[in-house]
């Protein structure tokens, strides 16, 4: 079987894991690959994603690299032998950017997802019109059919939370609260969104007002998805030059820090519910 030139995100993350259960095994490649029958090429397209194993093959890696975590390889087994319909992100491979077909898939196998904004309301959670505004700031300017076909993207994704499927916490600084994109008219129907989606049983938004001294840094809006087990929680940071994802432990503890901080400096969820209530009559009272 010819390699893949486009493994998935799953694909890639099975890789991975296999690499990080080789290393910690002290084995090179072409170790690895003469105490399973693997050739070192073989053993480098698996570690990529390029070409897939079978449970059989998994398990015997993991003893070979003396890896005794169950868990981890029961979950490996998971992602090898689950037979899902493509996702509806297949649609647009090949159509829209591929770091946002990554970003869909990477939400869509999560147990929980947790994010936090600090410039802008969190895209699970935009309106219509935010998203379009917001995407029409991109620099350099996007032509209007690409923001058309990210703004449909973006609706299509907040089904996963929408839907009640997967709990949702949103941690919004409220300097994103306050960020008019299009105008006030605009601004003012997002908050009246959020008010109404912390509403929702398993969605959470717990706002970080200005008032908070000494805010642990972080220049970038992330998103952090707790997996089957803890070792495949994944996050997934939005930069200037695209995506980044994260899945060391090394990395995902330092996430799993900034969360439990933001969640001792944000506003509860009820009390979050008032201020955003209050920012819309505020707004709403300037431009009235």
């Amino acid at each position: 079987m010819a390699p893949r030139t486009n493994p998935t995100l799953r694909q890639r993350r099975l890789g991975a894991e296999l690499r990080r259960m080789r290393e910690q095994a002290g084995f090179g490649g072409s170790e690895l690959g003469r105490a399973v029958g693997m050739n070192p090429a073989q053993v480098t397209q698996m570690e990529a994603g390029k070409i897939g194993i079978s449970v059989e093959r998994l398990r015997t890696v993991a003893a070979t690299c003396m890896c005794a975590n169950e868990p981890l390889i029961t979950a490996l087994a998971n992602i090898i032998t689950e037979r899902e319909k493509p996702g509806w992100w297949e649609e647009y491979r090949g159509v829209i950017s591929t770091d946002f077909v990554d970003v869909a898939e990477f939400e869509s196998h999560a147990r929980r997802l947790t994010t936090f904004t600090m410039a802008f309301v969190p895209g699970l959670l935009q309106t219509g019109r935010y998203a379009a505004a917001v995407f029409a700031e991109t620099f350099p300017p996007l032509p209007r059919h690409e923001v058309d076909l990210r703004t449909a993207f973006r609706m299509q994704r907040q089904r996963i939370v929408r839907s009640g499927t997967t709990p949702y916490t949103a941690f919004v600084h409220e300097a994103a609260l306050r960020m008019k994109f299009s105008g006030p008219a605009v601004l003012t129907e997002q908050l009246s969104a959020l008010i109404e989606d912390s509403e929702q049983p398993t969605i959470s938004i717990r706002v970080i007002p200005f008032e908070v001294d000494a805010m642990p840094s972080s220049n970038e809006n992330f998103t952090y998805a707790d997996g089957p087990i803890p070792e495949l929680d994944t996050a997934q940071m939005d930069t200037g030059l695209g995506i980044r994802i994260f899945d060391a432990p090394s990395h995902t503890a330092k996430f799993r820090s900034l969360l439990a901080r933001f969640d001792s400096y944000a506003l509860s969820k009820e009390d979050s519910r008032g201020f955003i209530e209050s920012i819309k009559k505020e707004v709403e009272s300037k431009h009235a």
